[in-house]
C-alpha cells in the first residue's frame, strides 16, 4: 500500500475508534397498577364528522372593510327521502339556538370593527348562531369561540352579542338556504338570509 493511501486508512480507523460508544438502551419498564392509576384519563380524539350539505364562502369589502362568511347550505327536502320539510318552527324549532346553516356553525370574518345591526362588533372571527322565535322575529347572535359543530351545546359565556335581525316575506320559497352580502345605497352593507318562504336581514357599516 502507498504511503499517502496507508496513512489516510490509519487516520480513519482513529477516528473511529475514539468515537464515544452508544449507551446501552435498556427495555421501558411495565408500568404497575399503581402507574396506571396515577394517570390521567385521556379521551381519544373526536373521529371527523361528515359534512352532509354543501358548503359556500361569501366575501364583500365595503369601505375598506372585508367580511367573509363561512356556511354550511341545507336543503328544504329531507337528504334521505328527498321528501319537503317544513323550515322554520319545525326543522329549525323556535326558541332553541340554530347553527345558522349545516354541519359546522357558521363562521364570520370581519378585517375592521363594524355596526351590526346597530351593534358594535370589534375585527375579528365569530360564530353566527340564530335564535328564532314563535312569533316569526329572530335574533342573530355572535360568539367568540369558533369551529364549533353544530349548536349543541351552546356556550353562552363565550357569546359577544345579540342583533335584532329584519324579517321580510318572500314572493316565491328558497329550497337552498341561502346567505348573501350586498351593498347598500348608503356605502354600507346588508347581510341576508333566506330560506323557505322568509329572509332575514342585518344592515352593517364600517365603524368609524
Amino acid at each position: 500500500m502507498k504511503p499517502k493511501f496507508l496513512f489516510a486508512a490509519l487516520a480513519a480507523a482513529a477516528m473511529v475508534l475514539t468515537l464515544p460508544a452508544a449507551a446501552p438502551v435498556e427495555p421501558a419498564a411495565k408500568p404497575d397498577s399503581t402507574t396506571l392509576l396515577a394517570r390521567p384519563a385521556v379521551p381519544p380524539p373526536a373521529a371527523p364528522r361528515a359534512r352532509v350539505s354543501p358548503h359556500e364562502t361569501i366575501s364583500l369589502k365595503v369601505d375598506d372593510n372585508r367580511v367573509t362568511v363561512v356556511y354550511g347550505r341545507p336543503y328544504s327536502k329531507d337528504p334521505k327521502t328527498g321528501a319537503p320539510r317544513k323550515i322554520w318552527g319545525a326543522l329549525v324549532p323556535a326558541g332553541k339556538v340554530w347553527r345558522t346553516g349545516a354541519d359546522e356553525a357558521t363562521l364570520f370574518v370581519t378585517q375592521r370593527g363594524i355596526v351590526l345591526g346597530g351593534v358594535p362588533v370589534p375585527a375579528g372571527a365569530y360564530t353566527l348562531y340564530t335564535l328564532p322565535a314563535a312569533d316569526g322575529s329572530a335574533k342573530l347572535l355572535l360568539n367568540r369561540s369558533v369551529g364549533q359543530w353544530g349548536a349543541d351545546p351552546y356556550d353562552e359565556k363565550q357569546e359577544f352579542a345579540r342583533v335584532e335581525l329584519r324579517r321580510a316575506d318572500l314572493s316565491s320559497p328558497v329550497d337552498e338556504f341561502t346567505m348573501a352580502l350586498e351593498k347598500s345605497p348608503d356605502g354600507g352593507a346588508v347581510l341576508k338570509m333566506a330560506w323557505e318562504n322568509t329572509q332575514y336581514s342585518a344592515a352593517y357599516a364600517v365603524s368609524k
